[in-house]
């Protein structure tokens, strides 16, 4: 039910709305969720999940193409899944940092960015939580238009040189 609203409400969707939907008291929606933060680390923790586990395939491919294609899959799934990246963009109150999606899309961004980095396809000191903010920019300005989002993401990555 919370995941049906957060997609058509985003983010912002009232847990009082969330509670009434689901057929249960407000109180009892915060005693397993006793933040908002919560109910959207619980929402969209499988589908990060996920893309953790395409990282760990797409490390064992060329390093540029590797990152770029994860970079690209992360974009179009926060520009479809409407909410994320606003959660993800927002602290890690009050769970441990490596357990909150944020943490997670980071551990699984370094070791694809540390390898293209030493393969000389990205800038050195460029950095996971660069590229995450980076994706998350373009799916916020891009939420619901795939298309778009994958456009402005290859455009950043290639630059605007010719």
């Amino acid at each position: 039910m919370a995941t049906d609203l957060i997609a058509c409400d985003g983010a912002g969707v009232s847990l009082e709305e969330i509670a009434r939907r689901a057929g249960v008291g407000s109180a009892t929606l915060h005693r397993h969720f006793p933040s908002r933060r919560a109910l959207l680390e619980e929402v969209f923790h499988e589908g990060v999940e996920r893309l953790c586990g395409r990282a760990r395939e797409l490390g064992r491919d060329d390093p540029g193409t590797g990152l770029a294609t994860w970079l690209e899959e992360l974009t179009l799934y926060t520009t479809n899944n409407r909410g994320l990246a606003t959660s993800l963009m927002s602290g890690a109150g009050e769970l441990p940092p490596e357990d909150t999606c944020h943490g997670m899309l980071l551990d699984a961004a370094d070791d694809l960015v540390a390898r293209a980095v030493e393969a000389g396809v990205a800038r050195p000191g460029v950095s996971a939580a660069d590229l995450i903010v980076l994706t998350n920019a373009i799916s916020l300005a891009t939420e619901g238009d795939p298309a778009t989002a994958g456009r402005l993401l290859r455009l950043a990555l290639e630059g605007v040189h010719p």
